[in-house]
């Protein structure tokens, strides 16, 4: 039961309930008038979310192709797949059979289009359409199948239109011209006049291998030996297209409907079977939560979800292509080990400001495409403190160098000084009237190197100026 608008409504019932009368929008009041003895709960949507995304997760064995249907419902889109399962109607038999087999109550059809598969499953009887006939299926069907709003319903039910085939004896243009062409559409579509593609919950694997078992596996010798198989499958996979692997998944689906889902990526597109191997080794060994195969295992599968071209590696003489190899490996290990976002490597960015033109990347993700960029009029130290040190310093009124400044109680003298470069806010990343910096690169009697810069401008810029201490040259 939900709370609506102020009063306990009813907002699913269970397949006995549904049978003595009650329904989804009844009063709790009205329900308990029929059944005293009424076993109410209260509804959780979240948990009803989640449930429905591991249910969507367990339909991966039967077809990539899976999207969520509204709060209740799935669509797969099984072309091309019913073959590997004998034929739609096995394939529809089986898979209602082993969602039931895990307490779950549905009805499954299969049809020409999403849109008649869903009008059919959520207002008709289960089973199989034959290709071609979707209309005469859905023609019995009340209007409100094609996912109409209530206003819409409301208005062609007083016109005496109350079912989809009352409508489409209609001619469109009059309808199209009261209720809008969403409304053709959606009934072209239910009719099976008119296709369109579900938008899939996963990526599209590239490459898929698995293996089916016929009775679930748990032991760690045969998950590995099965492992071991699908990695040379997909290798020899990989050569023929002549293209390697960034990205790889392995999903293992459990009997009890559970998937585990383990995901790999390297710094170079591969399809070295023993290298895959060892990632997966160690990402498997690195997990918090080790893999559980609970009652076995019955379906092992590993796709490759990012595709690049590899061609044959060309050895240099210098042993520099071994090395980098060796790089590649060690980067591949440690992020498989410690995820993806705890090794990184430097990155530039097109802009002048310090603290945008260089940043961290995953070390696996690809590189970014390279900006070229003018070389700063005075050269960058290494060293930079974020936040810059604010500091005490005397300079000359309006744009001269400091003279002496203070940093950390200690007051250091300027013996030389280059600048200043001036570097204004990009107006398309600050905030209207972010101050000008002016940059100087400066020495003291010791000679040790600092590079500060004055945050806004004398007379030009609101606010008095400020001083900070950005980084130190070595």
């Amino acid at each position: 039961m939900e709370r609506v608008k102020g009063a306990q409504r009813v907002s699913a019932v269970s397949p006995r309930a549904q049978a003595i009368g009650l329904a989804p929008g009844l009063t709790l009041a009205d329900a308990r008038a029929r059944i005293p003895d009424l076993v109410v709960a209260d509804h959780d949507p979240a948990a009803d979310a989640a449930l429905l995304e591991r249910i969507a997760d367990d339909c991966d064995r039967w077809t990539p192709l899976v999207a969520l249907d509204g709060p209740d419902g799935l669509v797969l889109d099984i072309t091309g797949c019913a073959h590997l399962f004998g034929g739609e109607a096995m394939m529809r038999a089986r898979l209602a059979t082993h969602l039931q087999g895990h307490g779950l109550t549905l009805r499954a059809v299969v049809a020409g289009t999403p849109d008649a598969a869903r009008a059919l499953a959520r207002f008709g009887k289960g089973g199989v359409v034959p290709c071609g006939r979707e209309a005469d299926h859905v023609a019995p069907l009340p209007i409100s199948a094609l996912g109409l709003s209530r206003e819409s319903v409301t208005g062609l039910s007083r016109a005496g239109l109350k079912t989809i085939g009352d409508l489409a004896a209609r001619p469109g243009t009059p309808l199209a011209a009261r209720f809008g062409e969403d409304l053709l559409t959606r009934l072209r579509r239910t009719l099976g006049h008119e296709d369109v593609r579900i938008v899939p919950r996963r990526i599209l694997p590239a490459c898929i291998a698995e293996r089916r078992f016929a009775e679930p596996i748990g032991r760690a010798e045969d998950v590995q030996g099965a492992f071991g198989l699908l990695i040379d499958d997909l290798s020899s996979m990989l050569e023929a297209r002549g293209a390697g692997g960034r990205v790889f998944e392995a999903a293992f689906f459990r009997a009890d409907g559970a998937v585990r889902r383990i995901l790999i990526e390297t710094a170079r597109p591969s399809r070295d079977p023993l290298s895959l191997a060892r990632l997966f080794r160690e990402k498997l060994d690195a997990l918090s939560d080790p893999l559980d195969p609970g009652f076995g295992f019955d379906l092992i599968r590993l796709a490759v979800l990012r595709l690049e071209p590899l061609a044959p590696a060309q050895v240099s003489l210098d042993g520099r292509a071994v090395a980098e190899e060796e790089v590649a490996d060690l980067v591949d290990r440690l992020v498989a080990r410690l995820g993806r976002d705890r090794v990184l490597r430097f990155m530039m960015r097109d802009s002048h400001d310090p603290e945008r033109a260089a940043g961290f990347l995953s070390a696996t993700a690809p590189p970014p495409p390279a900006c070229p960029m003018p070389a700063p009029p005075l050269a960058r130290p290494l060293m930079m403190f974020d936040p810059p040190h604010p500091i005490e310093a005397l300079a000359e009124v309006p744009d001269g160098p400091p003279l002496r400044f203070r940093w950390r109680r200690v007051l250091h003298e300027v013996v030389h000084a280059e600048g200043p470069e001036r570097i204004a806010a990009e107006w398309w990343q600050s905030e209207k009237g972010t101050p000008t910096r002016d940059y100087y690169r400066v020495e003291n009697h010791q000679g040790r190197r600092f590079w500060l810069f004055r945050l806004g401008l004398y007379d030009r810029e609101p606010g008095p100026p400020a001083w900070f201490l950005h980084g130190l040259f070595p």
